[in-house]
């Protein structure tokens, strides 16, 4: 059931962002397709705790609550930018998590995608990020968007 549900996402996703439905095209995409779920199923995709797909139906509350933190942290960026004195003390933060390879994964995309900070490195249940200033190192140290995340993630 799990490579027939991610065959049709994948035949789906190629079909809408490619828009072209002659049937060489739609050929390679289904070859593409097919390819692309051997791989998953080489790599064990279906038999270890890294399907994904059954949280979907959290999944666009949290990216709600993630554009808006994008929007905050742009602001919170350009302010420090136009005006530097003081604001900037760039550091390097390690944050520990007891979350799964899913919650990891989704955790640092979302430090990432938030300005003022980037992931470095995810190694066995720690993030080392890059933040701009120290309050958003304080921000993060909250464990706000981790709770987020679990919340997304938990089964």
């Amino acid at each position: 059931m799990r490579p027939l549900v991610l065959l049709l996402l994948l035949a789906l996703t190629w079909l809408l962002w490619s828009g072209v439905t002659t049937p060489a095209m739609l050929g390679i995409g289904l070859f593409s397709c097919g390819v692309a779920l051997y791989l998953a199923y080489r790599m064990g995709f279906f038999t270890r705790g890294v399907y994904a797909l059954h949280l979907a139906a959290r999944l666009p509350a949290f990216w709600a609550w993630l554009l808006v933190e994008i929007v905050k942290s742009n602001l919170a960026v350009a302010a420090t930018v136009l005006r530097p004195r003081g604001r900037l003390s760039p550091s390097i933060v390690d944050l520990q998590t007891k979350s799964g390879p899913i919650a990891q994964t989704l955790l640092a995309n979302a430090i990432t995608l938030t300005p003022g900070t980037i992931t470095l490195d995810v190694n066995e249940g720690r993030l080392r990020v890059h933040c701009l200033t120290r309050a958003t190192a304080e921000e993060l140290g909250t464990g706000r968007m981790e709770s987020r995340v679990t919340a997304v993630t938990a089964d």
